[in-house]
């Protein structure tokens, strides 16, 4: 069986849910503004930058506000959203991932994580998983937010790999198109229709191993 050399792993989603989190989060904020906000709006930020996400919601209320006032609204969320996501424990890790980190480091193979979270960090150390990734590439080493391909070109860097020699593993669309603009084969981790632009969509990890990447064109 050909294997990649590395796996890069979004956190949001694919590690751990931190969605309800940021709805929570988001959720206050828009509350504040009297801009309606709904969970299929939230899932249309997955991926997005802290900034960005806060101009989509400020867009949905016909809002605008300057800079600064756009860093402290971002501030409030993340504030919130830490507080949260710090009472998380190793119970919040999503089905199958710690099994299958430890398949891939079996195997041999280099595991990163490419998030454009700032608070990766936080997350990692609340679950217990911040021992198994090599490299961590987070919200606070990039400049562009996905789509832009950078979080993930950045850990092949540090991992020593070409693009072509990972898989990523991803659940937002726009991480799927920043991986695919990278050159990396993706995994999309949730629904076909939302996902299709990846080489490969499973539901969830809960019974991933190494046979996943014989459906992957390049590992065939």
């Amino acid at each position: 069986m050909i294997l990649p050399k590395a796996c890069i792993f979004d956190l949001d989603g694919v590690i751990v849910d931190t969605v309800p989190a940021h709805y929570i989060a988001w959720k206050s904020i828009a509350d504040e503004l009297n801009i309606p906000f709904t969970e299929q709006d939230n899932e249309q930020l997955k991926g997005v930058s802290r900034v960005d996400s806060m101009k989509r919601i400020l867009a949905i209320g016909n809002l605008e506000k300057s800079d600064e006032e756009i860093e402290a609204l971002t501030t409030r969320k993340n504030d919130r959203y830490v507080e949260i996501i710090s009472k998380m424990t190793p119970a919040d890790i999503l089905p199958g991932v710690r099994e299958f980190l430890h398949v891939l480091a079996k195997a041999g193979l280099k595991v990163a994580l490419g998030s454009s979270s700032k608070n990766a960090p936080t997350i990692l150390k609340a679950v217990g998983l911040s021992d198994l990734f090599q490299v961590k590439v987070d919200g606070n080493h990039i400049s562009h937010s996905k789509p832009h391909p950078e979080v993930f070109l950045l850990g092949a860097d540090r991992l020593g790999l070409h693009p072509s020699e990972c898989v990523v593993f991803e659940d937002a669309i726009s991480g799927v198109q920043a991986a695919k603009r990278g050159g990396f084969p993706c995994v999309g981790v949730g629904l076909p229709e939302l996902l299709h632009e990846a080489d490969l969509v499973v539901p969830d990890l809960k019974d991933a191993d190494l046979t996943i990447f014989k459906r992957l064109p390049s590992f065939a």
